[in-house]
């Protein structure tokens, strides 16, 4: 692993996403949706409690939708122009070209994810609400899109088509959200022993997310994510390998 390698292709990449309008629109919907989520659907000023707990809470299905948005171009797109040829003749590794292409996509959702600062003021000004679990929220959130990221930035290695990367990243996702959600859980707990349950839920976003934007930051579900990252990388590595020559 080489960092000086991991920063010139991370600058490369995130300095490409602005390079097109698709990013400013992209995070000007990114904005309105978790602005509109906040304040409509969650109920903001019906609750009449000062805290970000709507905005978290509806942050995993918001990231079903738009992190394959961001990750079906990171390799999609260089197999299907063929750049990936040049990248792989540069003295880069292959997991310092997947690890620098994450970041510089985790950078900019971090970026995204910032922009919502003005939410956080907001709420101090209305009340005075708990700024630990706030921060937690937006670290757990943080995370949460990295293990969305890492999983999309795995299947675009897959495909050279963008659409067929964006479904199938997407498909991925929801499964593991759904994975703890009730009505699946429900269904599971009619016939199956609970150490399955436990299973299955452990697998899940939501329940590790859940804790994390509680204000529970427990160092397994930190790793829970960290590991989520590591794997699908590792598999993205591994993917890039095999299909290079496609």
């Amino acid at each position: 692993m080489n960092l000086q390698n991991i920063w010139f292709i991370m600058k490369r990449e995130f300095n490409g996403y602005f390079a097109t309008p698709v990013a400013y629109v992209f995070l000007v919907i990114f904005l309105l949706l978790t602005g509109f989520s906040t304040f409509f659907v969650g109920n903001f000023f019906e609750r009449g409690e000062a805290d970000l707990y709507p905005f978290f809470s509806l942050h995993p299905w918001l990231y079903i939708l738009l992190i394959p948005a961001i990750s079906m171009r990171l390799w999609s797109e260089e197999r299907k122009s063929g750049s990936i040829e040049l990248l792989m003749t540069l003295p880069i590794s292959v997991f310092d070209a997947v690890l620098g292409k994450f970041l510089a996509a985790w950078a900019f959702t971090g970026l995204a994810l910032m922009l919502n600062f003005p939410l956080w003021i907001t709420v101090n000004y209305l009340g005075s609400p708990d700024n630990g679990v706030i921060f937690a929220g937006f670290l757990g959130s943080l995370l949460m899109a990295g293990g969305f990221l890492a999983i999309g930035s795995c299947i675009s290695a897959v495909t050279k088509n963008q659409v067929i990367a964006f479904v199938l990243s997407l498909v991925a996702s929801l499964v593991f959200v759904l994975s703890g959600y009730g009505i699946v859980l429900d269904f599971f707990s009619s016939w199956a022993p609970s150490a399955l349950i436990d299973a299955i839920s452990s697998f899940s976003f939501l329940t590790h997310f859940d804790a994390i934007s509680k204000g529970v930051i427990d160092m397994r579900d930190m790793l829970y994510f960290a590991s989520v990252i590591m794997v699908w990388l590792f598999a993205n590595a591994i993917v890039i390998n095999v299909r290079k020559a496609d």
